[in-house]
């Protein structure tokens, strides 16, 4: 877009009213509930939890996606939607778990054909209920063909899920008016697990700023980690997870890599290196699916993303945290076939970590 193009619009959005996109939030508000069309049967009364977090990039599989710097691609077809569906499908069948947290899915956006995510996941795999909120929504984006959007954070259970909430995140600083109304808006997903327990199981999911330079990754993940500290303190049992877009503390120390190809500013990822330390409370408080003295000793199958399709993973960027005891030897984080079923690099720029909690 033009400087004049944009200058027009940022008027026009002033003279039409407060959001004629429908790009705004309250700061709580209620999340978008989902049902399988068929539901499948679970046990009634679980010892163990098998949970899983999970960044699909919108079911976009490897195509060079033009904010990648590898490619101009902007749309998919419904047959490549759908294709990557039920390879991330497959990939979950096999994990088999009571509840997925996902990143970046889509329900309405025009670049995946307008397929809902959550709904097809839900319908393809042994999930049963779903609760949603939108990070990046909009009737239109005016830019590089994007049009309509609604990607957000998911979660998925094979049991209820009640009380379910979308609290915003602070937006970002370090842009214009006009970039900052048609940007994400990120949030924190909670939903309470409805199982028999003596307390409250809640999840708590997010997908923490990755381009900002102005502090809003900091600003995230410690909201995420108030919002786990919270309800822990009141009793409740907790499960944490998301992308955090973070390293693992002293990460900087253990190895290098290239932040992004990009040379475009708008897509050049924050400084990994200088805020490894900021997922340091959270291991502290909390138990992890990979335990940090476990992900230091070998780090590199532990890897959950890489910058581009280059065969390998090269970061850890995705975390589950919980009050729950962590069943012993069962994280894992699924890179590829060695370690058993479906490899994950051609579904998604993310691989996903699982982990079995023992439930109270």
């Amino acid at each position: 877009m033009s400087q004049s193009s944009a200058a027009a619009l940022l008027a026009w959005l002033a003279i039409a009213g407060c959001d004629p996109f429908h790009t705004g939030f309250d700061d709580v508000e209620g999340a978008q509930s989902y049902r399988a069309r068929t539901l499948t049967a679970a046990d009634d009364s679980p010892a163990t939890l098998l949970v899983m977090t999970y960044n699909i990039k919108f079911a976009g599989g490897r195509i060079d996606f033009f904010f990648d710097c590898h490619g101009d691609r902007v749309l998919m077809s419904k047959v490549e939607v759908t294709a990557h569906l039920n390879g991330l499908a497959e990939k979950i069948r096999q994990v088999n778990p009571d509840l997925l947290i996902l990143q970046e899915v889509d329900v309405n956006s025009k670049r995946s054909a307008h397929v809902d995510q959550m709904q097809w996941l839900l319908d393809h795999t042994d999930l049963n209920y779903g609760v949603y909120a939108s990070q990046w929504k909009a009737d239109f984006v005016p830019s590089d063909g994007i049009g309509a959007i609604d990607s957000g954070n998911g979660i998925l259970s094979k049991y209820p899920l009640s009380h379910a909430e979308r609290i915003a995140l602070p937006l970002r600083s370090d842009q214009s008016g006009l970039e900052r109304y048609f940007y994400l808006k990120r949030n924190v997903l909670t939903a309470r697990l409805v199982l028999a327990t003596p307390e409250p199981i809640t999840v708590v999911a997010t997908h923490s700023e990755a381009y900002a330079k102005d502090g809003t990754k900091q600003a995230h993940v410690e909201r995420f980690t108030r919002e786990l500290d919270r309800r822990s303190e009141q009793g409740q049992w907790v499960i944490g997870a998301g992308d955090l877009n973070t390293l693992p503390p002293g990460s900087e120390k253990q190895f290098d890599f290239p932040d992004s190809v990009c040379t475009d500013e708008d897509f050049v990822a924050d400084d990994y290196r200088s805020e490894s330390e900021l997922l340091v409370p959270l291991y502290e408080r909390y138990r992890s699916a990979i335990e940090l003295g476990e992900y230091k000793e070998d780090n590199t199958r532990h890897f959950t993303h890489t910058t581009d399709k280059n065969g390998f993973w090269n970061r850890k960027l995705d975390y589950i945290f919980t009050n729950l005891k962590v069943v012993d030897g069962s994280g894992q984080t699924h890179q590829d076939a060695a370690s058993g079923g479906l490899s994950t690099m051609p579904l998604s720029d993310h691989a996903p970590v699982s982990v079995e909690l023992e439930l109270p």
